[in-house]
């Protein structure tokens, strides 16, 4: 989804609220609705659409022909940090010969994670032939701005190439970039060589890769090239729940109303009591129990004994992820059901564990994203998560239809 997006005023959205909820099992499709109108959700978003972004992509292909930048215009501006590297410019690696491949990514978005094992093959392929990959990080959330946490994430991930934190936007905004992840390659010229939006085309991309450093001057003939252009989909799938969210910034946009029920749309930053009837809108979440919304998150409002108050959601696809940010600094546990049961071990995402009552749960440590679900094969289910913690704060849900999970 896009990073900055105008919001209605609370007063027209109050007054329309009634109306969107009762037509939220319509079937338009956001990606294409026009902008700045809020539509209803479609059921699923289609798999035969392009890779999954945060923002949607009219189409994930190269356009041709490229734009011509002016001079500096491709280059790291501002910049709140910096990680594996001492800071540099664009300009002063082209000057030596590289080529510099720009990731702009978030370390918790899921279509991001999914292009590390390729950004790592290229690393480890072409760092000592030519190659820069300078990963900027933009953050989407606000604790993505802490360099703390950016500094784990690549720790946890294993990322060894330069990141530069853009937490303002100079970088971004330069480029005109509007997607996570994004990938501008640029020329010992200074001039854009490849660019893609979203996953997939990574034999495409690597060609690219060659050819830049081909005309660079170096050699990578003898460097075998990859042969896996996207993560393999599972072949039955044909629709997959879209990303939901939980604080009202986004609730409240063109593609908005990730929240099924009426009281979350009354008045922001505030606690309410929420009744979950069992009547579910696809692509929406509802929620049992006391709960405040907050611009970047739904949060449970208060400490319980026994799993009282829980949100759940209807889900269509393979995998299911939930961003959280402990509010507090004790780590706590967050129990999850499918159809009304316990996962079951070939159920259970990376995060899972099982206690001595055979419940699934995972234990929040710290702000991430946390691999809750994977299911061995395509199908429909209702979800619930549930936690005794009043640090409880959901930010967003992500789901995927990949063979292997996440």
């Amino acid at each position: 989804m896009k990073p900055h997006k105008s919001l209605f005023t609370w007063s027209l959205l109050a007054a329309i609220t009634a109306f969107a909820i009762a037509a939220c099992g319509g079937d338009l499709d956001p990606a294409n609705a026009p902008t700045q109108i809020v539509v209803a959700p479609t059921a699923t978003q289609s798999a035969d659409s392009p890779e999954p972004t945060h923002t949607p992509v009219v189409s994930p292909t190269n356009p041709l022909p490229l734009p011509t930048y002016p001079d500096g215009v491709l280059e790291v501006y501002g910049g709140n940090g910096w990680l594996n590297s001492d800071p540099f410019t664009i300009a002063e690696q082209t000057a030596d010969g590289k080529v510099v491949l720009v990731d702009f990514w978030t370390y918790t978005c899921v279509n991001c994670i999914r292009t590390f094992q390729f950004l790592k093959e290229w690393h480890a392929k072409y760092a000592d032939n030519g190659l820069v990959i300078l990963g900027v990080h933009t953050p989407e959330f606000e604790f993505e701005e802490d360099y703390n946490n950016v500094r784990d994430s690549l720790l946890r991930e294993d990322i060894q190439w330069p990141i530069v934190q853009d937490n303002d936007y100079e970088t971004w905004n330069s480029f005109g970039n509007r997607y996570w992840p994004a990938k501008y390659l640029i020329g010992i010229d200074g001039q854009l060589r490849y660019r893609h939006f979203g996953e997939g085309a990574y034999v495409e991309a690597e060609h690219a890769i060659r050819d830049a450093l081909t005309e660079a001057g170096w050699d990578v003939s003898d460097i075998p090239i990859g042969t896996i252009d996207r993560s393999p989909r599972d072949p039955v799938a044909n629709r997959i729940t879209r990303e939901l969210y939980g604080g009202y910034q986004r609730n409240y946009t063109q593609s908005g109303l990730y929240a099924g029920q009426e009281q979350y749309y009354i008045e922001p930053d505030s606690t309410r009591e929420y009744l979950d009837d069992g009547n579910y809108t696809p692509q929406q979440w509802y929620l049992q129990g006391l709960w405040t919304n907050g611009p970047e998150s739904i949060m449970h409002a208060r400490s319980t004994d026994n799993l009282e108050d829980h949100i759940a959601f209807q889900f269509v696809g393979r995998s299911a992820n939930v961003v959280v940010n402990p509010e507090g600094t004790e780590p706590y546990d967050v129990f999850v059901e499918i159809d009304g049961r316990p996962l079951k071990p070939e159920e259970a995402g990376m995060d899972i564990m099982f206690d001595d009552e055979g419940r699934s749960y995972f234990r929040v440590t710290e702000p991430r994203l946390y691999a809750f679900l994977e299911t061995p094969e395509f199908g429909e289910h209702i979800v619930k998560l549930t936690s005794n913690s009043d640090d409880f704060a959901i930010f967003a849900f992500t789901f995927g239809i990949n063979e292997g999970g996440i």
